[in-house]
């Protein structure tokens, strides 16, 4: 990368100063880079050997800042050192972007328990996404449903898509704050 440079507190360059005092800032010809922190938007593919899990080049951008846990500290580390504008894939081995799989994520709901949860007549199939809310109702995961049967329940499998599989990771920097 060699001519990236961290951002300032507002993303400008060096300021100009006459006698101590501050009169301005100017623009500076080098690029500014991914850093910790940094508040991207970006567009940016995730996929696997079966295909995109997530693809945002056909639509509206992300925005994102790094190290909220919005992206998989893997995927993040991928990011650090690009410049605004740059466009990379990364390759990354299996397990590495979302960790191995992991058994004990696959688990059987009662049926009473989704009706509690929601649409008491909500139909399941095997394929479904099915979102949950997380136990301080602030935000959602999701669990794809592995099995349905009658008198027990849905089998949910909680790991990532992309868990324990070869990831490739697409980014297109767009803007870097």
């Amino acid at each position: 990368m060699g001519g990236c440079r961290p951002a300032d507190a507002q993303g400008f360059g060096r300021g100009f100063y006459n006698r101590g005092q501050f009169i301005g800032t100017f623009m500076t010809a080098t690029p500014t880079c991914v850093e910790p922190g940094s508040f991207l938007t970006l567009h940016y593919r995730l996929s696997g050997p079966s295909g995109d899990v997530i693809n945002t080049f056909d639509g509206k951008p992300a925005t994102l800042t790094l190290g909220t846990g919005e992206l998989s500290p893997a995927v993040e580390a991928c990011l650090i050192g690009l410049e605004e504008g740059a466009r990379q894939t990364f390759a990354l081995p299996a397990g590495a972007a979302f960790g191995e799989r992991n058994p004990a994520m696959q688990q059987w709901l009662a049926r009473k328990v989704l009706t509690q949860m929601g649409d008491p007549s909500e139909q399941y199939a095997v394929g479904d996404v099915v979102q949950f809310p997380t136990p301080d109702d602030k935000g959602q995961f999701a669990g794809v449903v592995l099995q349905v049967a009658e008198g027990r329940g849905v089998l949910f499998d909680f790991n990532h898509p992309l868990a324990g599989q070869p990831v490739t990771f697409e980014v297109q920097v767009i803007g870097i704050l």
